[in-house]
């Protein structure tokens, strides 16, 4: 019955039995040479992606600057962080007590050893300085006539002599203890300075231990800074030091180190030394911050490199240098052994010769044995 259906379908559609054979056949060739045209397409796709990369190499040619290495005296310094103190630096403070009745200086004036600061009144002083005084005349002259009568004439007893004597010292010290509290009535500055403060006026009633005014002494000026104890056995008194003051631009004070700490402070693991900068005119304050550079050592005929050269590696820092290959100029890598340091430079013990050109910019973007192009020296 299949057949009968399928033979009745074939006659409504107006086709014969080789009719549908002939379609048959040439549908099939037509996907044989559907898949011979596609093959045959990707094939030459292929020839022609091989031939490209075969005739086109790619290069990578980076930009550097270099510079050429040269041999010169290395100096290493120790850098460290100091603050100027002033050359002395006191509190006037009163010594009796009573009301200010005179002021001699006023703040910011310069004023000599043994000058007049302020006067404290001294009316009971004065007083009591007559009383001793007149105590005194009477003790001296008692004492002469006894001992002129028990020396010379053996009149009267030595007990009466030894009185005399005694009294006659004994008034003349109080005397001279009332004398000099009086003449310390007057704050007199103790060393030649400014009055960089003053703290009473005419009429403040002062007392032993109150303080009057700031004296400071600015010529010459020191500069303390402490030393990590690993230097301990490169800072010695007399070595120079180079100071600039961040406040007062680029001036560079040289001076040598006066003074180098015995102790380590256990806080900080460092030690104490100074230096004194002439300050006549007075530029450097006291509390003053300066960087300080102190020399540690010399290096003659160093090979001296900036720091911005090094490249870090696992297993310690490399530079590359400019080298002719096959007629084409490369960066070669080059391990560096390194010595002491200064600021942004560091000297080479080993890896780098005088007369190599180094890469100094670009030198972070290059690999051993890149193509370069130098393009400032």
């Amino acid at each position: 019955m299949m057949n009968v259906r399928n033979e009745g379908v074939i006659r409504d559609k107006g086709m014969s039995g080789e009719t549908m054979e002939m379609m048959t056949g040439y549908r099939k060739l037509f996907v044989i040479g559907a898949l011979a045209a596609l093959t045959g397409c990707g094939s030459a796709q292929a020839d022609g992606t091989e031939d490209a990369e075969a005739s086109s190499e790619f290069v990578r040619v980076i930009n550097v600057e270099v510079t050429s290495v040269s041999t010169e005296t290395f100096v290493e310094e120790i850098r460290l962080t100091s603050v100027a103190m002033a050359n002395q630096d006191v509190m006037l403070e009163a010594e009796e007590s009573g009301a200010i009745t005179e002021l001699y200086a006023d703040r910011g004036d310069v004023v000599r050893r043994g000058a007049a600061i302020a006067k404290i009144d001294d009316r009971i002083l004065q007083a009591q300085v007559a009383q001793a005084r007149a105590a005194n005349g009477l003790a001296s002259q008692t004492w002469d006539r006894r001992k002129r009568l028990w020396e010379e004439e053996q009149v009267g007893s030595e007990i009466a002599y030894l009185e005399a004597r005694f009294a006659a010292e004994q008034t003349a010290a109080g005397l001279d203890l009332l004398e000099e509290r009086l003449a310390r009535t007057v704050v007199r500055a103790p060393f030649s300075g400014i009055l960089d403060e003053r703290h009473v006026d005419v009429g403040t009633m002062v007392g032993p231990g109150k303080t009057v005014g700031r004296l400071v002494d600015l010529t010459p000026i020191k500069v303390f800074a402490g030393v990590p104890e690993r230097y301990a056995s490169d800072v010695t008194a007399g070595a120079g030091a180079q100071l600039t003051f961040s406040a007062l631009g680029d001036e560079v004070h040289q001076a040598p180190i006066r003074y180098v700490g015995s102790t380590i402070n256990p806080q900080s693991r460092t030690f104490p030394i100074e230096v004194e900068l002439p300050n006549t005119d007075g530029s450097i304050k006291p509390q003053m911050v300066a960087n300080m550079a102190v020399t540690r050592q010399e290096v003659a005929e160093a090979i001296v490199v900036p720091q911005d050269a090094l490249v870090r590696v696992a297993d310690g820092y490399v530079v590359f240098v400019v080298a002719e290959q096959g007629g084409n100029t490369i960066a070669e890598v080059r391990p560096v052994v390194l010595g002491p340091t200064r600021r942004n430079l560091v000297v080479v013990e080993e890896g780098v010769s005088a007369g190599d050109r180094l890469i100094v910019v670009g030198q972070k973007s290059v690999a051993n044995g890149d193509r370069i192009n130098i393009v400032g020296q």
